[in-house]
């Protein structure tokens, strides 16, 4: 006979509890903390992957309104980052280092959704495709997205279906955005995408000091990796703090920001 449906089944909560596996003997109370934390920050990535290709879909109907909607969950989960990212910080340095060493060249850098949530933005580097090809998976994935439009694409085809330029006259459709009230369905998607935008730096700011916060100047522990894969490319290596550094000026959608500079009182 089926057993009914329950919430321990529904939401396979007996798998999802034993996938917290710490490596550390004797078991160390951060590691748990540590998976689970990082564990979270990957369900968190698949929903935002979920909710992008949704935006596609949107924008391909031109519902404008739903599209902005789902950039703005998008949003709300960024926001959920932050906070998550600091229960890291409740950890000592001296505490993490007790099990550092067994995460061996692991590093958030492998983090594939994460990569497949920059390229799906528009942030596409096609290097990144050599840390993943003994994950066929991923590797086909990111393949994909590296190919596939990007969310600026899909923005830029709602612009023309609208009637403005695209091309050469562009930044003038962007401020129309903002000057003209007909087009305050693209505004509102603009604004929803910038926010987006800006979170994502945020993001990015947060995991940096908590970084430098656990391990100081120390190498990441994916450097090892990158070396071997990307033949040392200083632009690539991760040499902890200093190579998060490097991504904090990264734009998904550089445009939206620009536009600002050349906006007038109306």
């Amino acid at each position: 006979m089926t057993q009914p449906l329950s919430y321990s089944s529904y939401l396979k909560l007996d798998e999802l509890l034993a996938l917290q596996q710490p490596k550390a003997v004797p078991a160390h109370l951060d590691e748990t903390q540590f998976i689970i934390v990082h564990q979270a920050f990957e369900l968190w990535f698949k929903l935002v992957l979920h909710e992008i290709d949704e935006i596609f879909l949107a924008l391909g109907k031109n519902d404008l309104r739903s599209a902005t909607r789902l950039v703005r969950r998008i949003t709300q989960i960024e926001r959920l980052w932050l906070e998550q990212i600091h229960i890291l910080e409740t950890m000592s340095p001296t505490d993490f280092l007790r099990f550092r060493d067994l995460l061996g060249p692991s590093s958030g850098l492998q983090s594939w959704q994460f990569r497949e949530i920059e390229f799906a933005s528009g942030l596409k580097d096609p290097r990144f495709l050599a840390l993943h090809e003994g994950n066929p998976q991923a590797h086909a994935r990111l393949k994909a997205r590296l190919a596939a439009p990007s969310l600026w694409d899909a923005f830029l085809a709602a612009l023309a279906k609208a009637g403005l330029d695209i091309g050469a006259g562009r930044m003038g459709s962007l401020k129309a955005l903002y000057q003209d009230p007909a087009q305050e369905p693209l505004h509102a998607l603009a604004e929803a995408l910038i926010e987006y935008d800006e979170y994502l730096a945020l993001w990015r700011a947060h995991h940096i000091h908590m970084v430098s916060r656990m391990i100081g100047g120390k190498p990441g522990t994916g450097y090892k990796i990158v070396e071997k894969n990307l033949k040392g490319d200083q632009a690539m290596g991760t040499q902890g703090v200093d190579y998060l550094g490097s991504t904090l000026s990264r734009k998904c959608f550089p445009e939206l920001w620009e536009v600002r500079t050349v906006l007038e009182h109306p």
